[in-house]
């Protein structure tokens, strides 16, 4: 069975070595990756028996992980917020 993770911030998700009943293990970084819209899932890169599943932030989790203090929510929120001040939320209607 696949193992969640609570949060993209929880700390050390990439570097948990997982078992898979192949035989395999290693970390996420020797997995493979496939993108869904919400969510990462992480296989076994030998038999493709799915290990992890990555939920992605959304803004509020940004914000909140980084009102934390969370290194990588920081940086990510300054990113964010540079983006949304040059390129701001129109509310006209597209031509």
């Amino acid at each position: 069975m696949a193992e969640l993770i609570p949060s993209y911030f929880t700390a050390d998700w990439r570097v948990r070595s997982l078992p898979c009943p192949c035989g395999w293990e290693g970390d996420s970084r020797g997995m493979a990756m496939e993108l869904h819209d919400t969510v990462t899932d992480y296989a076994c890169p030998q038999c493709g028996n799915l290990l992890m599943i990555v939920p992605h932030p959304s803004l509020d989790d940004v914000r909140r992980a980084a009102a934390e203090g969370h290194p990588e929510a920081i940086e990510q929120l300054a990113i964010i917020q540079d983006a949304l001040q040059r390129f701001p939320a129109s509310n006209d209607p597209a031509p």
